[in-house]
């Protein structure tokens, strides 16, 4: 446990910011089962909205550091590819 006033406040914030990034990651990934899904049972035009959804929280999610640039391009080219092979 921290002593130091500046060292307890530390904790605490990045206590709340890890639960924070946690939520996140969890509906990002909930997002991506949800696309597969998509894919796999419905038409083109439904998979490709919710392709299109999931772009959209990979690039918030690297706006806010929670994924790496090249990670978040490497999920969406993976995922665009279940969209052209379905």
């Amino acid at each position: 446990m921290p002593n130091i006033k500046s060292a307890v406040k530390r904790a605490k914030t990045s206590e709340k910011r890890r639960a924070l990034r946690a939520s996140q990651k969890s509906a990002l990934r909930t997002a991506i089962k949800k696309f597969e899904q998509t894919v796999a049972n419905a038409s083109s035009e439904e998979a490709q909205a919710a392709y299109s959804q999931v772009q959209k929280k990979l690039d918030k999610a690297v706006t806010k550091g929670l994924l790496h640039k090249n990670a978040a391009r490497r999920q969406k080219s993976r995922l665009a590819k279940k969209i052209h092979n379905a």
